[in-house]
């Protein structure tokens, strides 16, 4: 059997036992694919799920002065949902997309193929989950933002509806403000998404409390 490459590049976390299950992880801006790569030991997941964290192109971010650095896309201002780079989104929604036909040709259904996010990340997680051809098992979207969430739900395909969505924040984010978590809950809401919202005590990070509520969520779709 051919060996099948990752279409971008990406630390790759295989699981102990055969693959059945996969969880892409899109970093945030500035980081990359090893940032998140030791939450893959703290979920608590099956040891049959294989974990793929993709590192993002550098490129010039407006708001830090145009400064090349790893990015999904650019941010060009601190309304995060205004002066929007929908080309740059669209480019790494692409990428998302191709990572998510390497797993389904590695014979991992798309229902066991759970797309995860922070902040940047989120955004394309985000994206690239509710536009997907078919259901995928989850999308976790933490400390982020949906823009052109209205017009990117009323485009994706109506049984993207049934994609569960884990959307966390921290309540004392001055980065990626908590309305802005508060409007993509409500759009996906409103769009019908299984939804599970958590916030914490925290800024722009994660903390343990949050690692250990996403293991939980994701064991009831992967077990």
């Amino acid at each position: 059997m051919t060996a099948i490459t990752e279409p971008a590049p990406a630390v790759v976390v295989e699981p102990a036992e055969t693959a059945t299950a996969a969880v892409i992880w899109f970093h945030g801006l500035g980081a990359n694919g090893h940032d998140f790569e030791p939450v893959a030991g703290e979920l608590g997941l099956p040891s049959t799920v294989r974990f793929v964290f993709p590192h993002a192109p550098a490129r010039p971010v407006t708001v830090n002065g145009g400064m090349a650095m790893p990015a999904w896309h650019d941010i060009r201002s601190a309304d995060l949902t205004g002066d929007v780079d929908r080309e740059g989104i669209a480019a790494s929604v692409e990428t998302a997309r191709a990572f998510i036909a390497a797993e389904r040709r590695r014979g991992i259904p798309a229902g066991r193929i759970i797309l995860a996010g922070f902040s940047q990340g989120g955004v394309v997680a985000l994206h690239a989950g509710v536009g997907a051809e078919e259901p995928l098992g989850g999308i976790v979207a933490l400390s982020t933002f949906f823009p052109d969430a209205e017009a990117t739900l009323a485009r994706a395909p109506a049984a993207t509806r049934a994609t569960p969505v884990f959307l966390a924040h921290g309540e004392e984010d001055t980065l990626v403000l908590p309305e802005y978590g508060r409007a993509t809950a409500q759009a996906l809401e409103a769009r019908g998404h299984p939804l599970t919202t958590r916030t914490y005590a925290m800024g722009h990070a994660v903390c343990p409390e949050e690692i250990a509520d996403i293991g939980r969520w994701l064991r009831e779709r992967l077990a």
